[in-house]
């Protein structure tokens, strides 16, 4: 048993707490700490990374407790890629916001590490009640860092966000609750063992539980119909928080992705297959408005917050579909929208420094500072974005559609090739009036920050090296599918058999 397993979610947690008892006056102090602790996530994520290659999967007891009744934390070939992606985020981010938006607020840094850990605890628990905790320390950061920077539109989106994200937290403790009152254990491996063995009332319960975990979790997920919190939020916050909010929608995701992997997976029996009809079903339309709401978007912002939405129906598509090819595509797809959106948001920010008043608005102002290299970046991201080749969101959505069998196939080759063409359309009407409609001069106050530039190049410049590299990537992620689709596995695992 690796006691590595347990750092990404304890590191940040520890720095966290350091960081709150620096001075924000000690600006400097705050970032060299927040920055290094970033890089030291990075390294850790990639050795884990390394020890998941190997294709077993590892469980970390805390206090050497074991499941049910312990803190069971489990790594596997996803949970490692997934906290290799955040952790890449987290670095280019936390690079961003040393430009200056860390001194927009309070706190900023500890924040951010708090959020950091509660995210890598949702991928690596092995329980819904761990789970849940993990949910509500990233959210509890999440409400901090959305009001960063002050403003009345972002205390208006977060007000909204709290409080549905409190009405999430109550329905989550409801399912756990009846899961724990029916099966006597809230661990996944656990559950799955005994969702197996139900049968009567007790597997109608047990179902009616995984309806509830499957409303909360498309709540964090935002897909459709419970969508509505997450344009005006994402669109308000500040670069460094809306790009790290990138992979927020991931952890809801990811947890649809156990849910329906393992507790209610291939070894079930007749409760296999629970519920992913219905999630195609909305995944499609989540992937139809998000194109919409991209298109009739009035600021730069609101368009990616709209993009968003497209990626979260595309990987739920995935997701639903449930086939090794599907899990495959959705995975790879993953990487290049997180790292991909997150660095257009970045973008975005630099572009509307330089358009004095009229910041992200879709309106005829002057030109740009440095209008050669942000629409260079904005053309590279926006194709990557689209699905255009040659970059990483077409090879995603190509590998996605190849995965599609039977009725499936004709519904989701409509939706995802009419979701590309708004996409591309809104992309390009934000392209026109952006780069090419001016009036006036430069704006005398516009600024160039080089690190802030360099962070946005990382992220959006993931989507070229995902194409260079995309054979060992596709490969990672088609071993981890497999691995998803064993449940047995893990049944194994955590039994110490």
């Amino acid at each position: 048993m690796s006691h590595l397993i347990v750092v990404p979610f304890i590191l940040p947690l520890l720095i966290g707490a350091l960081l709150s008892w620096v001075k924000d006056e000690r600006i400097s102090l705050q970032r060299n700490i927040s920055l290094a602790a970033s890089l030291a996530l990075l390294v850790v994520a990639l050795l884990l990374l390394s020890m998941a290659e190997q294709g077993g999967i590892q469980v970390y007891s805390m206090g050497n407790w074991h499941a049910p009744f312990g803190i069971v934390l489990v790594l596997d070939r996803l949970s490692a890629l997934l906290l290799a992606t955040t952790a890449m985020l987290a670095l280019w981010v936390n690079f961003y916001a040393l430009a200056g938006d860390d001194q927009r607020g309070r706190n900023f840094h500890a924040l951010f590490q708090f959020q950091l850990a509660g995210i890598n605890g949702a991928f690596l628990t092995g329980d819904l009640f761990n789970l849940f905790v993990c949910f509500e320390i990233l959210l509890i950061a999440s409400y901090a860092l959305l009001l960063h920077g002050l403003g009345a539109e972002r205390l208006r989106s977060a007000v909204h966000y709290v409080i549905l994200n409190l009405v999430g937290s109550s329905l989550f403790l409801l399912g756990a609750g009846l899961f724990y009152g029916v099966a006597g254990t809230l661990n996944m491996a656990d559950l799955a063992r005994f969702v197996a063995q139900a049968q009567g009332d007790e597997r109608y319960l047990l179902q009616a539980a995984g309806w509830v975990l499957l409303l909360v979790f498309g709540l964090k997920a935002a897909f459709l119909p419970l969508h509505f919190w997450l344009p005006r939020a994402y669109a308000s916050a500040t670069a460094p928080v809306a790009a790290l909010f990138a992979i927020m929608t991931k952890v809801g995701l990811y947890a649809i992705l156990r849910m329906t992997t393992l507790v209610f997976g291939g070894q079930t029996g007749a409760a296999a297959g629970f519920g992913l009809d219905v999630l195609f079903v909305i995944a499609l339309l989540t992937m139809m408005l998000g194109a919409l709401g991209a298109f009739a978007a009035g600021t730069l912002h609101s368009m990616l917050a709209y993009l968003v939405l497209v990626s979260v129906g595309t990987l739920l598509a995935g997701i639903s579909m449930g086939s090794e090819a599907a899990l495959t595509a959705s995975l790879y797809y993953l990487l290049h929208s997180t790292w991909g959106i997150a660095g257009l948001f970045l973008l975005a920010d630099l572009i509307a420094k330089q358009r004095g008043k009229l910041k992200g608005i879709f309106r005829t102002g002057a030109p740009l500072l440095t209008p050669a290299r942000m629409g260079a970046l904005f053309f590279v991201g926006a194709v990557a974005t689209a699905g255009l080749p040659p970059f990483s969101g077409f090879v995603g959505k190509l590998s996605l559609l190849q995965a599609a069998q039977g009725m499936q196939q004709g519904f989701l080759w409509v939706t995802v090739l009419l979701a590309s063409l708004v996409v591309l359309l809104a992309l390009s009407r934000a392209g026109s009036v952006l780069f090419w409609q001016h009036t006036g001069a430069i704006d005398e106050h516009a600024r160039f920050s080089t690190p802030a530039f360099v962070s946005a190049v990382a992220l959006i410049g993931s989507g070229v090296l995902l194409v260079i590299f995309a054979e060992p990537a596709l490969a990672f992620c088609q071993a981890s599918a497999q691995q998803l689709l064993q449940s047995e596995l893990y049944l194994q695992q955590l039994a110490g058999e």
